[in-house]
């Protein structure tokens, strides 16, 4: 592992993206579309000012602000964001806006914090009081939309709201870890429909069929940035999370791959055509290392679990494509349904059929957020 091809690598996604043509947007670039105001970049942002606060490096900062500063207007409104969608995926973006607040002082970002925060306010929920993940997949809770909505919910409730609905919060995550882990495993599926009607969804627990490497990675730095956002680090309902998170994290360790990833259906690291995978083992690698840094995960296993999942994926997926170096091995996307999308059933097939592509942000953020705490450990 290198750390200037690495910062040499980051270095040229900055250089070759523009707001509305980031060179990490496979998404968008395979569309033919501009991007807009999209988790995807959200995550990305997220990895450069990470950098920035333990390198206090001018450019990513520069560029975080240049960047999100092109699609806000002076009075909070967000170029690409409509709060009728109600996605939570539409409030990862927003997390950033908290740093670049505190750090640029400019009023339109705060402006924008409050119309996001009105999102959360009016998000319609399930019965058990969860968000819909999104208005067009009513009552399905998944585990992708507690990273995108949670710790944004508790950072401007800490912030700006007086704590008042941090309750609220947690009790989001207790549903969650009551209806949605499998006992045996110890690991969450990635669905959840309470009304139990939509086709992927178990008629029984309403719960999808399998596993998803990803929205496992979500869910476990949901736990861990809302556990490093709360006020109050003794009350039972931190002790309670914290605790949860542990858990998932011992889990996951009885799946990582002697390479030190994990597989894209991680319990089933031998079937099919079932791959290790880029973008969740650098998740595990970020939630791991970071866990472990802010004492959450205490036990020095924990940290060389991500030591060993960073360098592997460093050692399986970074190379050098036509001269310049590429991280391979990301699953491009995946979700569940909507009716219209039969194919999109939660099998394992399924998982297996999604395209596997370079360089796209849902991998290449998570694996410079690992590499910020790798680096940090490595100094």
């Amino acid at each position: 592992m290198n750390a200037v091809v690495i910062e040499q690598y980051i270095d040229n996604l900055m250089t070759q993206s523009t707001p509305e043509f980031p060179i990490w947007n496979i998404e968008k670039a395979r569309a033919g579309k501009k991007s807009g105001w999209d988790y995807i970049d959200g995550c990305m942002i997220m990895a450069l000012l990470e950098i920035y606060s333990t390198t206090g490096e001018q450019k990513y900062l520069d560029f975080a602000d240049y960047y999100e500063d092109f699609r806000i207007h002076d009075d909070g409104t967000i170029d690409g964001y409509d709060i009728n969608t109600y996605n939570c995926d539409e409030l990862n973006g927003g997390k950033n806006l908290f740093t670049l607040y505190r750090l640029t002082k400019k009023e339109k970002y705060k402006k924008a914090l409050d119309k996001l925060y009105e999102q959360v306010k009016n998000q319609p929920r399930t019965k058990e009081g969860n968000f819909w993940h999104k208005r067009i997949y009513p009552n399905q809770v998944w585990l992708d939309g507690l990273y995108m909505a949670q710790p944004f919910y508790m950072e401007y409730e800490t912030t700006f709201n007086g704590c008042k609905n941090v309750d609220d919060i947690y009790n989001q995550f207790f549903n969650v870890e009551k209806i949605m882990k499998d006992p045996e495993t110890g690991l969450y599926y990635h669905g959840y429909d309470s009304s139990k009607s939509i086709f992927w969804a178990d008629r029984q627990t309403g719960l999808s069929q399998n596993f998803w490497l990803r929205a496992l990675g979500w869910f476990s730095m949901a736990l861990l940035d809302t556990l490093n956002k709360a006020p109050d680090r003794e009350c039972e309902n931190w002790k309670k999370l914290k605790t949860i998170f542990i858990d998932l994290c011992e889990s996951m360790l009885k799946f990582q791959d002697e390479s030190g990833m994990w597989y894209q259906v991680p319990n089933y690291p031998k079937k099919g055509k079932n791959y290790l995978e880029t973008s969740g083992s650098a998740i595990y690698a970020y939630s791991l290392l970071k866990g472990f840094r802010t004492g959450i995960l205490q036990d020095k296993k924990f940290q060389d679990a991500g030591i060993k999942a960073f360098e592997g994926i460093c050692e399986k997926y970074l190379n050098t494509d036509s001269g310049k170096l590429s991280l391979g091995g990301i699953c491009l996307v995946a979700g569940l349904g909507p009716e219209k999308d039969l194919r999109r059933n939660g099998t394992f097939d399924y998982y297996m059929s999604e395209p596997i592509v370079q360089d796209d942000a849902k991998g290449v953020g998570p694996f410079i957020l690992a590499y910020n705490e790798y680096k940090q450990i490595k100094k």
